[in-house]
């Protein structure tokens, strides 16, 4: 699905705006000349790219909380979305081991809300919720789970993704999946999301770069632990093509999807932290790490996903090489960090330009 002219006029409503990867998302949409509302409770760290970029000044910005339907209906009303996008989160393990009550309430009660709120719209309207690649009982397979695996979850944080997806079909079956409503729905999952302006606590591409900009070595725990390492265009491409499908009506209403990298960019803890901090500049990549058992809570070895349901149906595939990965990440960060870091807004976009030609020269669907 080429999305590139599907967004351009269009009034896009997003949650959880402010945060990493709705500040790559607002990014992006006003490159494609969208209309940004955005509907946010706080700024969730500091630094923060939301307010590195000066997004505030581009979109439409309003404080509220997701999980209040009186600060939602008002802005669906008044602006009448033709997408929108529920990226608003606790989003993070750590944090939902010290506030569970928090996490499930934000990332349950909250999806449960927007659905709510949706349910008056009376136009056109796409709308893609974003869950989390932890919603699926985790067994440490080797091969990647299926949108049709069991939700579950050993932790705080992926139950409540987990539960989120099991009120999200609910709510399809009870009040979207007549063929009269206007408004088309889809789920989607990714994790292990990197990218430049991240600086959530707890992350480990954050922890690098904190201590590498004051010359001290990072801590890392589980480093042999593998992810499919992406950079934050990816899902956020999958998501885009996700909406932009369900708005031309294609046949994939009530639906999930899986959004990650490919297999071979499957990569330890500690070979990506090597690997950055080569791009970084130190001369021995050894130097740029220390190993700790210091861990309060489990984390999972392996979780992957397969995703061939969203090459099948949405003609998506994923761009980057692993290399080219890590390079963006980098960049962004020494631009930011370097003493003539300029205007980062433009520097972001020069970031997603150059990404849509990377996926044009490869010949990807929704870039052609």
């Amino acid at each position: 699905m080429n999305f590139n002219s599907a967004y351009s006029g269009k009034r896009v409503l997003i949650t959880g705006h402010t945060g990493f990867k709705g500040s790559w998302l607002c990014c992006w949409l006003l490159k494609m000349n969208a209309v940004v509302i955005g509907l946010s409770d706080k700024i969730p760290t500091q630094p923060s790219i939301f307010e590195v970029l000066n997004l505030e000044n581009k979109i439409e910005h309003h404080k509220g909380d997701v999980r209040n339907l009186d600060d939602i209906k008002p802005l669906i009303k008044k602006y009448k979305p033709d997408f929108i996008f529920h990226l608003a989160a606790q989003p993070l393990v750590s944090v939902s081991y010290q506030n569970p009550l928090e996490t499930l309430s934000t990332n349950i009660l909250g999806a449960s809300v927007l659905l709510e709120a949706i349910r008056e719209i009376d136009h056109p309207c796409a709308v893609v919720m974003v869950t989390s690649d932890k919603c699926y009982e985790n067994n440490e397979w080797v091969w990647g789970y299926r949108e049709t695996d069991a939700m579950g979850g050993k932790d705080i944080y992926s139950a409540s993704k987990g539960a989120a997806e099991l009120v999200f079909k609910a709510y399809f079956q009870s009040f979207f999946s007549r063929p009269d409503t206007p408004i088309r729905l889809a789920t989607g999952r990714a994790g292990n999301v990197v990218g430049g302006g991240d600086w959530s606590k707890d992350r480990i591409i954050v922890d690098c770069i904190r201590s590498w900009t004051n010359a001290k070595p990072v801590e890392i725990r589980s480093p042999n632990s593998t992810r499919p390492w992406q950079h934050v265009l990816e899902p956020l491409s999958g998501y885009l093509a996700l909406a932009a499908s369900l708005y031309a009506e294609a046949p994939i209403n009530g639906e999930s999807f899986n959004f990650g990298p490919k297999s071979e960019q499957n990569r330890t803890v500690v070979e990506l932290i090597e690997d950055l901090a080569v791009q970084w500049g130190f001369g021995d990549a050894k130097e740029a790490y220390f190993i700790t058992s210091n861990t309060s809570y489990a984390e999972a070895e392996l979780l992957k996903l397969n995703c061939d349901k969203a090459h099948s149906k949405l003609k998506w595939q994923s761009n980057l090489e692993y290399d080219e990965c890590v390079r963006l990440l980098s960049d962004w960060y020494k631009k930011y960090y370097s003493s003539e870091n300029g205007n980062m807004f433009e520097f972001t976009i020069s970031q997603i330009a150059s990404y849509e030609d990377r996926a044009q020269d490869r010949l990807i669907s929704w870039a052609k």
